[in-house]
């Protein structure tokens, strides 16, 4: 698993969101999420923005290049 797919798991997790729920108010389907959090596939910079914003954090963050503001709960 990437930095990147076990980061977006964990800012996930941390706002108690089901997949389905955060792939909607991305716009993302709920397919294609899953398939970025297993690391079967990785978005699109557009989509990245998206989910970078969603949760709060930097595209490095998100990215694994830096670390994420919070630990894990």
């Amino acid at each position: 698993m990437s930095a990147f797919s076990e980061n977006l798991k964990t800012c996930r997790k941390r706002l108690h969101e089901s997949q389905e729920v955060v792939a909607v108010h991305c716009g993302i389907s709920s397919m294609s999420y899953r398939r970025y959090e297993s690391g079967e596939r990785e978005p699109p910079l557009r989509k990245l923005c998206i989910l970078a914003d969603y949760f709060g954090v930097t595209l490095d963050q998100l990215a694994g290049r830096a670390p994420l503001p919070f630990g894990e709960d």
